[in-house]
């Protein structure tokens, strides 16, 4: 799952299409970074999320802020062709 943000306390879920998510909603807690670079993803993000063993993640840097964004590789994948998608539909409406 992918989330963007959408206005300043809220975020849009991009696979319920127009559903708002309060940002409370989405947090998680917090983590420590180890000595070796490592973090440990909450168990009830990993639960929410359907995260499980040997799945690949996606880490990027924010394009705005000090952070990082982490994704499913499938989430990411699936976002990626939505937005292809949209994108053509976009062209389509603008040759017509």
């Amino acid at each position: 799952m992918i989330m963007l943000i959408y206005e300043k306390y809220e975020l849009y879920d991009s696979h319920t299409v127009g559903e708002l998510v309060e940002i409370d909603k989405c947090f998680f807690g917090s983590v420590t970074v180890g000595e070796r670079g490592q973090i440990v993803i909450p168990a009830e993000a990993r639960a929410e999320l359907g995260m499980m063993p040997g799945d690949k993640l996606v880490i990027m840097k924010h394009p705005h802020h000090n952070g990082l964004l982490v994704a499913k590789l499938d989430g990411m994948r699936m976002f990626l062709n939505e937005l292809a998608a949209s994108l053509e539909r976009v062209d389509k409406e603008d040759a017509s």
